[in-house]
């Protein structure tokens, strides 16, 4: 492999400096702060009404929109009689780069179904919400369309999310007015068709 030789471009006695960089970087922040400054005092006399004040939510009172397909806290479908429609195959835990999913298998009391999981825990303090337990699931048990983002605890044993737990989770309203995902059979991934 040939080394190519780039020649250094010198720096002069101001621009060693950095000073007009600094004067830039300087305008920008002062020109947020005065257009914010400004919106804020034009709010407080009523002058403008159309425009937000700031983008700073009043958080806890004042809540984010959450756009649909965004990832929240995981839910197990269920089936008509009640049952987790997870029939315990491993592929999430198998799939899962956070290692945070744990499923202990039984066997199944209903003979159409080979396997269920006794227990499904998933550590949501390890989870790095990657949907890829979601897009690796044959059987379309669990989803991440709760709409719920905020997981704060006090406690770690509380960042356990248990199969109940789980099992009793409902879709957003978003997700529920778009309806269930379009899946992709695997024998058409990638373009093949067979």
């Amino acid at each position: 492999m040939k080394e190519k030789n780039v020649k250094r471009m010198e720096l002069g006695r101001l621009d060693r400096l950095y000073l007009i960089e600094v004067v830039k970087g300087l305008g920008i922040t002062g020109g947020h702060f005065f257009k914010n400054l400004f919106v804020h005092t034009a709010h407080l006399f009523g002058l403008m009404k159309d425009r937000p004040a700031s983008v700073t939510i009043q958080y806890p009172e004042q809540r984010r929109t959450i756009p649909v397909g965004y990832r929240g806290r995981h839910r197990l479908l269920l089936r008509e009689d009640g049952s987790p429609k997870c029939v315990a195959c491993m592929m999430c835990p198998t799939i899962c780069p956070a290692q945070c999913i744990h499923i202990r298998a039984g066997e199944s009391p209903n003979p159409a179904i080979e396997k269920y999981p006794v227990s499904f825990d998933i550590v949501v303090d390890r989870c790095v919400m990657c949907g890829f337990c979601v897009e690796a699931c044959p059987v379309d048990a669990i989803r991440m369309d709760t709409g719920i983002v905020e997981m704060a605890q006090y406690d770690r044993k509380d960042f356990v999310d248990t199969r109940d737990f789980m099992m009793s989770q409902k879709p957003s309203e978003e997700e529920k007015k778009k309806g269930p995902p379009e899946r992709i059979p695997p024998n058409e991934l990638n373009g093949k068709k067979g």
